[in-house]
Order: structure tokens, then sequence, then C-alpha cells
């Protein structure tokens, strides 16, 4: 069995962790707490850890082009400023019900938001992929589901996962070279008793990792859909991974204590905290928001 080095790296206890993304420039991990409205910022070679509150729930921060930083709230796509903690409005979903919130994000190469919004009380049909280019926000075309989750783009830039996390199925889609996506087809189902599948990231090798919520891990699949590798956390509900460091090969992974009773969390004192493993495959380098 492979030793994959699993440690806690910040113990934040994060209500919901989420939204962990490596911003190259910083050589620093940023992600969120959804539910408590913190913006985490973790800088691994000092161990330097910053925190911001947020207006609202944020489900997701990316790095753009112009070296700022893009928060996804649960009222739109703001710009952040870290010097002072103050949020611009950019843009929302026209349409998307009052009672969703944005949730989970990632770019592709061309720079292009992919971000998805659910229904915040976790009932409603009403969770739709987007996509954010040149300051305009327009529907994806894919079906809508209740918990939107991990759009994560292949390194070629010409396939998008999404997840419909309640219906645990991964679908894939191709995306043209304007933005637009083809047919989508399912590519992995979580088998029951297996936890939830969550946010999810390509590496390098143009495998897709897959936290599980409720799982207690991340598992990684092969382009076919084969699974092929599996990461115990000390930690029940793990939400995404990000590849981080110098050269991209740490796995960092948040976590969330939501949903968990005091008996599971007596049981597991970790939950919450973000980890970091080795997972023996280096990650994608993230491209900035292109504005």
């Amino acid at each position: 069995m492979t030793d994959h080095n699993v440690r806690t790296v910040l113990p934040v206890q994060a209500i919901l962790g989420e939204g962990p993304v490596w911003v190259a420039r910083e050589q620093a991990l940023w992600f969120v707490d959804i539910k408590s409205r913190h913006i985490h910022r973790f800088d691994p070679a000092t161990g330097e850890a910053r925190r911001w509150d947020a207006p609202d729930q944020v489900g997701w921060m990316l790095p753009s082009a112009d070296g700022g930083m893009i928060a996804g709230l649960r009222t739109g796509l703001h710009r952040f400023d870290p010097a002072d903690g103050s949020f611009t409005f950019l843009a929302r979903p026209e349409g998307d019900p009052a009672g969703n919130r944005l949730n989970d994000a990632a770019t592709d190469g061309a720079g292009r938001i992919w971000f998805g919004t659910m229904d915040d009380a976790e009932t409603d049909m009403s969770g739709r992929v987007y996509r954010h280019a040149a300051g305009i926000v327009t529907d994806s075309g894919l079906a809508p589901v209740c918990i939107t989750n991990g759009p994560a783009i292949a390194g070629d830039g010409t396939t998008l996962y999404h997840t419909d996390t309640i219906g645990k199925t991964i679908w894939r889609a191709t995306i043209g070279a304007d933005g637009t996506l083809g047919a989508a087809t399912p590519f992995v189902t979580i088998e029951e008793g297996a936890g939830h599948p969550d946010g999810s990231v390509v590496d390098a090798e143009g495998c897709l990792w897959v936290a599980l919520w409720g799982g207690w891990g991340v598992r990684r699949y092969d382009p076919s859909g084969k699974l092929i590798g599996t990461v115990r956390l000390p930690a029940s509900n793990i939400t995404k991974i990000a590849f981080g460091g110098p050269d991209l090969r740490t796995a960092y992974a948040t976590s969330a204590r939501k949903g968990l009773d005091e008996a599971a969390l007596a049981d597991q004192p970790e939950a919450g905290n973000l980890f970091a493993f080795d997972p023996g495959v280096a990650g994608v380098p993230v491209t900035p928001v292109a504005l």
C-alpha cells in the first residue's frame, strides 16, 4: 500500500471547507469556509495563514490575470482585494433562483470560469453550471441538478467534468474552441456506501481526482473511468483537492464538519482541517481568470 504521508497542515476546523486553489505567483493555497463566510490563504513555506470575512456565503476563490482574486459569493462574482478585504461586484447568473448559491468553480486554458450553483436548502433541482467569459455569464446548457460540484477541466482544455453530487454521478462533455459544450455523457457513478462525489480536479496524466463526502478520502480515475487509486483521510467529509507546491506534487484537501454530530466529531477531531498528502503525480497549473 502506498504511503501518501497524509497530514493536517492547517487546523481550521471549517464548517464547510471548500474550493482549494494553488496560486502559483504567490506559492500559496487559497480556500474558503462557505458556511462561516471565511476566505483563507495558507503559505506552506512559512506556515503563515491569513483569514478574511466575506459578506455572504463564499464558494470559491480564483486568481485573475491582472494579479487580483475573484470570489464566487452567493450574490455573484466579485473582485476581492486582500489589501483591504473589499469586494467589487462583477457579474451574476441572471435568472438563477434566489435560494441558490455558488458552489464550485474552475478555469480552463482560455481563462474562462466554469462554475456551478446549487439550492442552498439542498432540495430543489435548481443548480446549473455557468460559464464566465469576457465579463459575461452564460448558461452552459448542462441539465440542472440539486447540487453541482467539481467543474474540472482536463489539461488540454477540451474536456469538462461536472458532478451531480446527489445523483452520485460525474458527467463529461467536450469543450469547443468557442466555449460551447458537447453532449454530456456519464463518466463515473459512485457506488452505494462509498459516499457522494464532491469537488474534483484533473492531474498531469489526465486522471480525475474526486473528493468523497461521507467517503473518508479521495479517489483517482483514469480517462476511461477506471478506479486506479484511493487515498484515505482522517475526516469523513472531504470536499476537494488542489495540487500545489513548487512542483505541483503536493495535494491539499479541504474538509467539513457540517452534518457531523458530537459522536462523529469525537471520532474525527481533525474534521474541517486542511490536509496535505503526496499523490505520486503532478497537477496542472491553474490558468488565471481572463477579465
